[in-house]
């Protein structure tokens, strides 16, 4: 699709059109905050964070070259023609970025298919992203517990700030602690602000809890880049929970939340 941005229409699965339809409704809901079309600005951050990642010594892009990019990231450029089964990008410069959506919405789609097929137990953690369906099959528990990494422990450590218990719930955390690289003592994160073209500095966290893994993902990278409020309107637009993790290590939980913390 990307390579063809300005030229033609991309014929597609019927699933990608599923996903980018879901996409065009998450962005509108969350007035831009998590927007699939902001491919151009989030290649700049990922060149210069390949380029960087391990030294200390990094740079970072130029303010202009992303204010340039971001003039092509508009979601109305996104063409979906279901009837004809296609994807199109109007702006030749514009770019679709699914990180936010894609990992969360496979997720989804196979637990949902494991349902189907009669394996009605089942945890399931793809990096950041834990779907559970019913409680453990062995009878040692009568749900799952999921824990939430502290964002300032190391992945080797196995720390964590708490732990929740579910069934049938998804469990999505975004973060600033994994993919990032240093320039001047200072990290920067994979996670862009859409309003400033830069990484998002509200949380270290934000961890959120519903039922579709594919919503789960979108709303913990939209709420990673609004304040508090704003978050907590967009989540009961949808019905879900989230933890945040300011800074200093603080934790703000929406109303729901702490009925799911582990006690």
């Amino acid at each position: 699709i990307n390579d063809n941005a300005g030229i033609a229409p991309v014929k597609v699965d019927e699933p990608l059109i599923d996903l980018l339809e879901q996409c065009v409704e998450w962005e509108e809901q969350s007035q831009g905050a998590v927007n699939v079309c902001m491919g151009s600005v989030l290649e700049i951050w990922h060149e210069y964070r390949e380029r960087y990642i391990g030294t200390e010594n990094g740079e970072l892009p130029p303010m202009e070259e992303l204010e340039a990019a971001a003039r092509h990231t508009d979601i109305n450029s996104l063409v979906i023609d279901r009837e004809a089964g296609t994807v199109y990008l109007t702006d030749p410069e514009a770019s679709l970025d699914l990180g936010a959506v894609a990992k969360g919405y496979a997720t989804e789609q196979i637990a949902r298919k494991l349902y189907a097929d009669g394996f009605t137990s089942f945890a399931m953690s793809s990096g950041g992203n834990v779907r559970v369906m019913d409680a453990p099959a062995d009878g040692s528990k009568t749900a799952w517990v999921i824990g939430i990494q502290d964002p300032s422990a190391s992945m080797e450590s196995g720390d964590y700030v708490d732990s929740v218990i579910a069934n049938n719930i998804s469990v999505v955390t975004s973060g600033d602690y994994q993919r990032y690289y240093t320039v001047g003592g200072v990290r920067y994160h994979h996670i862009i602000d859409p309003t400033t073209c830069r990484p998002a500095a509200y949380w270290r966290a934000v961890t959120v809890l519903c039922a579709d893994s594919g919503l789960a993902d979108a709303l913990s990278t939209a709420l990673f880049t609004l304040p508090q409020a704003e978050g907590q309107a967009l989540l009961d637009r949808y019905g879900a929970e989230a933890m945040w993790v300011d800074a200093s290590g603080g934790e703000v939980f929406s109303p729901g939340f702490s009925a799911y913390l582990r006690t």
